[in-house]
């Protein structure tokens, strides 16, 4: 998973840490009592370039397919520098990374911006937040999310609560804009589909499998949840992730993707994400 020079790993006990690679700023491991809550594909590549697949990449300044750039934008695949050294306190642990435009940004997307990438972990939660400044003497708009890959025992038994009542767009469906009328969202097939308007405390993610765990999803400023899994099919057609594992992940991606946000000159914008286990 990189080499050492690649990833900071921060600790607070023998089984509760996290691990983050520079290229991308991409969490690889979230360890929770002794239990690892995040999947990273076996098949992916850690050449520096790629994204990598599975942890939590980060998606900015676009969401899905982009005509200035790669899909999902370029933070996933620039190297972050660490901005500040790991501080404790209070029972926590937290470190920050930073991401700065250069002159290959620049002929993507032409504006002067900086990213701060904060990383705190708790005994029991990990709370992440990305603040977007814009360095430029003009405002830009972006989409921004947190893809998020849980690792589960078997998808049969991964149960996401808090999503009823929302229009979703289903992506695999053409983009059709459909209401969720299940209390309790299963996956059973090639599954991308994004949630808008999300309450900030409701979705929590369930594995009801060995070691019953409850993730809960605390969100601010991050309206929309995206819910993916590629099925079979798709996982096969994939080079960086083996044809069986679609049956131990899920990704549940907090994001701003349905609208795109505005970033004054001058000013920042923040978006945070915490993640709370419940043992």
């Amino acid at each position: 998973m990189g080499s050492k020079d690649d990833v900071v790993s921060l600790a607070l006990s023998d089984d509760t840490g996290v691990s983050i690679h520079l290229h991308g700023a991409t969490i690889l491991s979230w360890k929770c009592k002794g239990q690892e809550m995040l999947f990273v594909s076996k098949k992916a590549v850690f050449d520096n370039k790629k994204a990598i697949r599975g942890g939590i990449p980060l998606v900015f300044p676009c969401f899905g397919p982009w005509e200035n750039g790669p899909q999902h934008g370029f933070a996933r695949i620039k190297r972050w520098k660490k901005e500040s050294e790991s501080k404790q306190n209070d029972g926590r642990i937290s470190v920050s990374f930073s991401l700065e435009d250069d002159e290959e940004t620049r002929k993507m997307w032409n504006y002067r911006f900086k990213l701060i990438y904060t990383v705190d972990l708790g005994g029991d939660d990990l709370k992440l937040t990305l603040t977007v400044n814009n360095n430029d003497s003009k405002p830009f708009d972006f989409t921004t999310l947190m893809h998020t890959y849980f690792r589960c025992s078997n998808i049969e038994n991964v149960r996401i609560h808090g999503l009823e009542g929302l229009q979703f767009n289903d992506k695999v469906a053409g983009s059709v804009q459909t209401k969720e009328d299940r209390k309790i969202v299963t996956i059973d097939q090639n599954y991308d589909r994004v949630y808008m308007k999300c309450e900030a405390d409701k979705v929590k993610v369930e594995n009801v499998g060995d070691g019953k765990k409850l993730v809960s999803l605390s969100l601010e400023n991050l309206p929309d949840v995206v819910v993916w899994n590629p099925w079979e099919e798709k996982a096969k057609a994939m080079s960086d992730f083996d044809d069986e594992e679609f049956r131990t992940m899920v990704c549940v991606e907090a994001g701003s993707v349905s609208e795109q946000v505005s970033a004054p000159a001058g000013g920042s914008v923040a978006f945070t994400q915490t993640l709370r286990v419940d043992l």
